[in-house]
């Protein structure tokens, strides 16, 4: 059986980012230590794709229609397809470095509420977003009985690489939630902690991450986030294993004359059931479902029912 790996920092960092306009990263922890993947130091890579069409609008923990609660803004709907590319170094058993670029592809649609006319505006557009460089330290692994125990500190950055000037094609600035990019330094202090367990083909994970901004933007400071993740994992087969998450999210309220902060912000816990299949020793495909369990919202925000993470693993 594959053991648990200590880089818990390659895609664990996919948060989602709910805001008011729906713009999101799914918060699946698609990791090594979560893939039961390679434990030697070297290099890895893996390529994502996600789908999270977000067209629910929600007010606290209720669902409401379009426009139900009058707003300045009446939001629609908001598609995000992400693609993140992650490139992964271990220099040895205790220090590593995990590097994380999105592109995000984003189509959004509201109306705008002025003087009594209700006037629709979309915005549709690609662009990088935020590169995020986490390294890590992970303790000296510890063997009990069958058990095999794994934990480790994350610590890193997420760099102001995205855009956030985005128009649409009549010139309008999007709003500042809805950018592929923050404009802003966040830090990132997490850890995590995996066991392989007496139990045949069966282990298990937990790992953490606080994200806070460091400075404000033109006018816009993301709120701080923390989230959690709890999962196991079960190799039905020599190569094909099964995987069951729980994610949780806490995001506060965005600041700063740029942003909406009584429409921003939220609690949220997801499950995510996947599963992987190895191709050969070096090469992982696989798969999740998020689906939402709760979700409360401050004001009203664009929600999803559920969405989608495939992607491919590998080591050089």
């Amino acid at each position: 059986m594959f053991r648990f790996v200590a880089a818990f920092a390659a895609f664990a960092l996919s948060l989602a980012a709910h805001a008011s306009c729906g713009s999101a990263f799914c918060m699946v922890n698609t990791g090594w230590s979560a893939q039961g993947a390679w434990t030697e130091p070297g290099t890895r890579f893996d390529l994502r794709y996600e789908y999270i069409n977000q067209d629910q609008p929600m007010s606290g923990k209720d669902k409401v229609a379009v426009g139900q609660i009058p707003q300045h803004h009446d939001e629609v709907s908001t598609k995000n397809q992400n693609l993140i590319a992650g490139l992964d170094h271990g220099f040895g058993a205790n220090w590593g470095v995990n590097v994380t670029l999105p592109v995000v592809s984003r189509e959004h649609e509201h109306i705008h509420n002025h003087m009594g006319a209700k006037i629709p505006e979309s915005w549709d557009f690609a662009a990088l977003g935020d590169m995020r460089v986490l390294g890590r330290y992970q303790f000296d692994s510890h063997q009990h009985g069958d058990a095999h125990d794994v934990w480790g500190l994350n610590f890193g950055l997420k760099l102001p690489t995205g855009n956030f000037d985005e128009r649409n094609s009549a010139g309008t600035l999007a709003e500042r939630s809805l950018q592929p990019g923050s404009g802003t330094t966040d830090a990132l202090l997490g850890g995590y902690f995996s066991s392989v367990l007496p139990l045949r083909n069966l282990s298990w994970f937990t790992q953490a991450l606080y994200q806070a901004p460091l400075n404000e933007r033109e006018d816009f400071k993301p709120g701080y986030r923390f989230g959690m993740d709890v999962g196991m994992r079960y190799e039905a087969a020599e190569r094909v294993g099964l995987m069951l998450q729980f994610n949780y999210l806490q995001k506060g309220q965005d600041k700063g004359a740029e942003a909406e902060p009584d429409d921003s912000g939220g609690t949220f816990l997801f499950v995510s059931p996947g599963a992987s299949w190895n191709l050969t020793k070096d090469f992982q495909v696989y798969g999740f479902v998020q689906l939402p369990l709760y979700q409360k919202v401050n004001g009203v925000q664009l929600t999803a029912d559920y969405a989608v993470v495939v992607g491919i693993s590998t080591r050089f």
